[in-house]
């Protein structure tokens, strides 16, 4: 379904503190002038702005994994680090995106599911604000696996492009450009995590992903979820994928028969566009790191949204040699093409900088 042809609706939960009164009642006329109808159900809005304490946030269990849920704050004081004391909050709230709002200097702070954190000021506050969330609100997220144990015997221990990826992933790790998966089981109880794995499709928040094309219509990726140094196991870690199901949203991978597998990275949408137009990618690579001069997309659509993947795709499409692009995903990282994984850090490496440029 075209989610941007239905009227949107949203809703507010919770009660806003003092400091938060004003802004809340300026964010919901922010959202009409937008189009956006008020939902007196929040099971039933497309957006929730969930009024949170940020000393103890009660989360908004949403029903459909359609509703794109912010969760609000206000802070009297700066923080030290911006992204260690947000992230978490984000995490325990089960947000997609953690806006906190500071009256002193008037400024909202957003912080995304993929660690990008940039603030918005100025005159119009509230207006700025939904500027920046409705694209992210109405974004259709691809991030549903569909299993099919159909993967050919010769390939159930891996090939040659499965043992590249694992080596990819180690060389990365070398560089220092693999955070650790996020301990997201060390902030929610068993409850909240299940529902975090549902809702996002995932076994853990890791970032960054490895891909390498297998034939023309199928690619080898690592999985969701997983420590990127440690891809060792076919149909569990790297993952073929085979197909993308459009009308219902989906990734088709083929894994072994006796495999428990883990679901694809998120991005498997992103890097099917890029291959299924670039028949000479041999394969791409995504870190959460920059390269000056990249071109970047306009707006940070979350990870596993068809928006991401077709602004990516198109970047690539617009470089002088789509095989060998560098492209920026904003406030996010790079999403690089090359002949193999090996090609790709060879020639980035030395241009590489662990600090994101947000904005």
């Amino acid at each position: 379904m075209d989610r941007s042809s239905l009227t949107p609706s949203y809703a507010v939960v919770g009660k806003p503190a003092p400091a938060l009164a004003e802004l809340v009642q300026e964010l919901g006329a922010a959202l009409e002038r937008r189009q956006f109808t008020h939902a007196v159900d929040p099971d039933a809005a497309d957006f929730v702005l969930n009024l949170v304490d940020p000393e103890l946030p009660k989360p908004f269990r949403r029903k459909s994994r359609g509703t794109f849920v912010a969760a609000l704050v206000s802070r009297d004081s700066e923080p030290t680090d911006e992204l260690r004391e947000t992230y978490p909050l984000l995490v325990r709230a089960l947000a997609n995106i953690v806006l906190c709002y500071f009256p002193g200097s008037d400024r909202v702070l957003f912080t995304t599911m993929e660690r990008g954190h940039y603030s918005v000021t100025g005159d119009d506050l509230a207006g700025h604000v939904v500027e920046r969330l409705v694209p992210l609100a109405r974004a259709r997220l691809v991030i549903d696996n569909e299993f099919c144990r159909d993967l050919e015997p010769e390939l159930w221990h891996g090939d040659d492009r499965t043992r590249d990826i694992a080596a990819a992933g180690r060389r990365l790790d070398a560089l220092g450009l693999l955070p650790a998966p996020f301990p997201i089981e060390d902030l929610l109880d068993e409850h909240d995590l299940r529902h975090v794995k549902r809702l996002y499709g995932i076994g853990g928040l890791s970032y960054g992903n490895l891909s390498a094309r297998k034939d023309r219509d199928r690619f080898w990726m690592s999985a969701s979820g997983v420590d990127k140094s440690r891809l060792e196991v076919p149909g569990r870690d790297i993952l073929l994928v085979s197909g993308y199901d459009e009308a219902n949203g989906r990734m088709i991978l083929s894994i072994p028969p006796e495999i428990e597998p883990l679901r694809v990275s998120v991005d498997a949408i992103e890097h099917w566009m890029i291959y299924q137009r670039h028949p000479d990618v041999g394969a791409i690579l995504h870190v959460h790191a920059w390269v000056d001069g990249a071109v970047g997309t306009e707006i940070n659509y979350p990870c596993g949204s068809e928006e991401l993947a077709t602004s990516v795709a198109a970047l690539v499409a617009a470089e002088p040699d789509p095989t060998k692009a560098v492209v920026g995903l904003r406030n996010h990282g790079i999403t690089a093409t090359g002949e193999s994984l090996e090609e790709i850090l060879d020639r980035i490496e030395p241009r590489l900088q662990p600090q994101i440029p947000m904005s």
